[in-house]
């Protein structure tokens, strides 16, 4: 396949609750609790992992549309769908074109940055206490205490995306595409980023400018 060119594909990623993506104990610094959050290694700036993002608006797609994925909870290998096609075929063996999305490690926004150096020095982080009930006793069971570090209410990430356009994909195929990355974006403001969401973690906004993420992929001319 001939590549024609890229499509950038930019926004922002706010959190409307806490978001907590793990890191690793080896990397735990000053302040930092045993369930850090992942950061950068040398600024130690928390951020939202291409491969997060990637993964879950893949999983609600396949959701939804992968016969295949619905049975084995695994990722569509197909070869020949429009997630196949956008995020790549489950089966490298089965591949049959390149993958068309290139998602990048979403930063955290200066605004951001500037907010939680003032409020949460070196952490950047807020720390959320939970607990285990013991249900017969109606309190908290022994040994059931645990924090966890997560990005607090209100952090802006920056998103961006680059989108393969190769000869042979038609306007119709674009436009097919930008559909389904559309319908994922929405999907993930109505489900959740990150660990813990049926807890009350990781609801997210996507957007670019004053449109929702949806609205302007739906918008674009490719």
């Amino acid at each position: 396949m001939k590549l024609e060119g890229y499509a950038d594909i930019s926004g922002q990623i706010t959190c409307l609750t806490g978001l907590r993506i793990g890191g690793s104990k080896e990397s735990v610094g000053l302040g930092e609790t045993d369930n850090p959050i992942i950061r950068h290694p040398v600024s130690r700036l928390p951020y939202i992992p291409g491969s997060s993002l990637k993964g879950k608006l893949r999983s609600l797609l396949e959701m939804k549309y992968s016969s295949h994925s619905q049975q084995t909870g695994e990722p569509c290998n197909c070869g020949e769908c429009p997630i196949c096609a956008l995020f790549g075929c489950g089966d490298p063996r089965r591949s049959k074109e390149p993958t068309r999305l290139i998602f990048r490690d979403a930063l955290m926004s200066e605004k951001t940055r500037e907010e939680l150096e003032e409020a949460l020095p070196g952490s950047y982080a807020e720390v959320k206490t939970e607990i285990r009930m013991d249900r017969k006793e109606g309190k908290a069971a022994s040994g059931a205490l645990r924090t966890q570090e997560r990005l607090p209410e209100g952090s802006i990430f920056d998103l961006s995306i680059s989108m393969r356009l190769f000869e042979e994909d038609t306007p119709e195929k674009r436009k097919e595409y930008m559909e389904k990355l559309a319908d994922a974006f929405n999907d993930l403001e109505k489900d959740y980023l990150g660990g813990s969401g049926t807890r009350g973690y990781g609801k997210v906004k996507v957007a670019h400018g004053d449109q929702s993420m949806g609205d302007y992929l739906r918008s674009l001319k490719l």
